[in-house]
């Protein structure tokens, strides 16, 4: 039973190894390709025979493109296979960095991920992967800027949050030794019909026995700074505003803060944007409203620390507010009110490293609410990567705290990681074809939020090495009407056939159609190929074992006489229909074995002296005899009676 187990195991792995096999040479002959070049493209199990006289008549240029092994058995020389296989290279690798807490260094000598730069060779099909290493910093710079809604609801909170700075100072400093503090506000656009544009409610937008500050978009107040009392002061000075309709132009603001970082004052190190308000925001498309259609154009207007063009441009959209936080590694926490809690987290849920947290009516938790987010935000990791080239894909795989694996989507995450955590990522760049201009092209992934990042600089295998050697405008290719190269022609534009003997224009006629005929025949190719410049390309079959060869494609590999089940008894080739049998085997399916050695009697003579030995086997001559060697005799007397 064990031995019948073994056998069907056998059968099966063969099975599989053959299909797969089939499979890869099915890639590569369905490529038709003309060239070494778009042979590798096909697949990374393709490889090219540069052989000269490699082809059968009748085979076209593109069977010189087959799976590796294919090739081998069709009798191509392992050196005369074009396989070229990518490689990696790491250009840039320097170690994490082990910071004390209290220890003042530069944000830029920092390292939290390696490795830093890579150089990959890609070919298609064939990925390369390397391993990602992130390590949190302890005692990292934190830079965080505090953009609050002043419109007049907001009145009870400004006063809680003059005196913000010292004490967010003094709780941030268990976390960080070096942090800096900004702050700036916004009300809405300065037209009709979100604030009133008569004159006195443009001094004023509060009723009479209210004192106000004129309605405005965006003011930065104060620059980043680690002056906590300069915050007090600034903030205290600050006066409340109004505006008429409910929605406000929190927008604006968001993408000035972004992309202004000059003015703000960000360094590269973790950026924090606070955004405080009691009601919702407008968004692309309200600013028609207004009678203002031109689409925000992300960049900064800042004047005098005031936005100067919201009369002109519309609010940017969602996904225009995402892309540049994400471009600028800016962090969102969104403070705001119970009542607006549902809009603001199906914003987060659109924001990558953002958090929503609940402000009291008058802002009195806005610190633990801050510190709060920070952690929730620090504690997640997510992989991001620029745009790919075209044709390229990537993908992840995390290994995360406490064993935790990752893959699909979720490969670019880890959670719960805590200062000091390491963790891996496993990254794979695949190549699916090569680019149509440029051969070089690059990739950056880097963790959301944070500045770092790795560059991936990419080239593409495209061409075989034989192709750098090949003879432009080559007689060997019909008077210079193509490069000789690999082994065959690469016919100038307007060419075709093996040798380029041929123009597109004399493709189909009668006259050439006359030489792919076989005598006294009405077949072109015999059915089984198409006539080009007079000559028969025979058809390629769904097996890509099975072929067609011969001057009118009137061979195969695949219709001679078979043996159990076996094309020429598993014992022989199949050439032009006719088994050519191994040695030792004869016969139209090779199934005529012509060792000798299974007919040899026990008493050293063939077939006992009594039959002849045909095919490995014995055929008795003296009917008495009978048995595999002719050694049985039923009616034969016994050594007694022929000795009595």
């Amino acid at each position: 039973m064990a031995r019948i187990w073994l056998l069907v195991l056998g059968l099966c792995m063969y099975s599989l190894s053959y299909t797969s096999a089939q499979q890869g040479g099915t890639e590569c002959l369905k490529a038709n390709a003309k060239s070494c070049g778009e042979c590798i493209q096909a697949g990374p199990n393709c490889g090219w025979c540069t052989k000269v006289d490699f082809l059968q008549e009748g085979e076209p240029t593109s069977a010189r493109c087959d799976d590796l092994a294919a090739l081998k058995s069709k009798g191509c020389p392992e050196d005369s296979i074009q396989n070229p296989r990518g490689s990696k290279e790491k250009l840039k690798d320097n170690a994490i960095t082990n910071k004390a807490k209290g220890e003042r260094m530069d944000p830029a000598n920092i390292t939290q991920i390696r490795p830093q730069q890579l150089r990959f060779e890609l070919r298609s099909g064939e990925p390369q992967t390397f391993n990602l290493t992130f390590r949190r910093a302890e005692d990292y710079p934190i830079d965080l800027y505090y953009l609050m809604d002043l419109s007049y609801s907001m009145k009870d909170d400004l006063e809680n949050v003059k005196s913000l700075g010292t004490a967010l100072m003094t709780e941030m400093e268990k976390i960080t030794s070096d942090f800096r503090i900004g702050f700036g506000s916004f009300v809405e656009k300065t037209v009709m019909p979100y604030i009133s544009t008569t004159p006195a409610k443009l001094l004023n937008p509060c009723t009479t026995d209210q004192n106000c500050t004129s309605p405005f978009s965006f003011k930065n107040v104060l620059n980043l700074t680690s002056d906590g009392r300069l915050f007090n002061d600034l903030v205290g000075k600050q006066q409340i505003s109004g505006n008429l309709d409910s929605p406000e132009g929190g927008f604006d603001a968001i993408m000035q803060v972004a992309v202004c970082g000059e003015q703000i004052g960000w360094r590269n190190v973790t950026r924090l944007l606070v955004f405080s308000t009691d009601a919702g925001f407008h968004f692309a498309g309200d600013g028609k409203l207004g009678g203002i259609v031109l689409p925000n154009d992300g960049k900064c207007h800042m004047h005098d620390n005031m936005y100067t063009m919201s009369h002109y441009y519309d609010y940017p959209s969602i996904a225009h507010i995402v892309q540049k936080l994400s471009e600028n590694n800016i962090q969102t926490i969104f403070a705001v009110t119970e009542d607006f809690q549902p809009v603001y987290k199906e914003l987060k849920n659109l924001i990558p490293k953002s958090a929503v947290g609940t402000l009291s009516s008058n802002s009195s938790n806005v610190i633990q609410l801050i510190i709060d987010s920070y952690n929730s935000l620090s504690s997640e990791l997510i992989l991001e990567n620029s745009k790919l080239p075209e044709g390229v894909t990537i993908n992840y795989k995390s290994f995360c705290k406490n064993g935790v694996i990752g893959t699909g989507e979720n490969g670019r995450k880890c959670s719960n990681i805590s200062l000091g955590d390491q963790v891996q990522f496993e990254i794979s760049v695949t190549a699916h074809k090569c680019p149509k201009k440029d051969q070089t092209e690059s990739i950056k992934i880097k963790p959301l939020g944070f500045t770092e990042e790795v560059e991936i600089l990419l080239k593409f295998i495209c061409e075989c090495d034989c192709q750098q050697s090949g003879t432009p405008d080559s007689p060997d290719c019909h008077h210079g009407n193509g490069t000789f190269e690999c082994g065959a022609c690469r016919c100038n534009e307007g060419r075709i056939g093996k040798k380029c003997e041929c123009s597109t224009e004399q493709v189909s006629n009668e006259d050439m159609d006359a030489q792919c005929r076989k005598e006294n025949s009405s077949e072109i190719c015999s059915n089984n190929g198409d006539c080009i410049c007079g000559q028969c390309v025979c058809k390629k079959r769904d097996n890509p074992n099975e072929v067609y060869s011969g001057k009118f494609c009137d061979c195969d590999n695949f219709n001679c006489d078979r043996s159990n089940g076996q094309i020429c008894g598993g014992n022989g080739i199949c050439k032009c229909r006719v088994c050519e049998c191994f040695p030792n085997f004869s016969g139209s399916a090779c199934d005529c074995s012509e060792d000798k050695s299974t007919c040899m009697a026990s008493n050293g003579q063939l077939c006992n002296g009594r039959g002849v030995c045909e095919c490995g086997r014995c055929k008795c001559t003296d009917p008495k005899f009978q048995g595999q060697t002719c050694e049985m005799c039923q009616t034969c007397a016994g050594v007694c009676t022929e000795h009595k």
